[in-house]
């Protein structure tokens, strides 16, 4: 039986996967790109685990779809934001620049 820290581990090392996997997928088969993002997003949401800061600008909040700039997604800086136009949904995503 693992503990709670082992599990969360392990789900966040498949996160991690799943979006490596997603990326170099990515050109060949969108869907299953977008499949492996809504797979890691399961298993954050199952085992309470969050998603890490990198991730997170790496898929839309609206429609869960993997995001890769210049193919599906366009980023601009903008007042000291970036700002990720998702080109599937036409959905913005601010993110803060240090």
């Amino acid at each position: 039986m693992l503990n709670k820290s082992e599990k969360k581990s392990i789900a966040l090392s498949r996160i991690h996967e799943l979006f490596s996997h997603a990326e170099s997928i990515f050109n060949k088969d969108k869907n299953l790109a977008n499949r492996y993002v809504q797979l890691a997003r399961k298993i954050g949401m199952r085992t309470k685990v969050s998603i890490p800061r990198n991730l997170k600008r790496k898929f839309c909040k609206n429609c869960y779809h993997f995001l890769f700039p210049g193919m599906n997604c366009r980023v601009r800086t903008r007042n000291s934001m970036a700002v990720y136009y998702c080109l599937d949904c036409k959905h913005y995503n601010r993110y803060k620049l240090k």
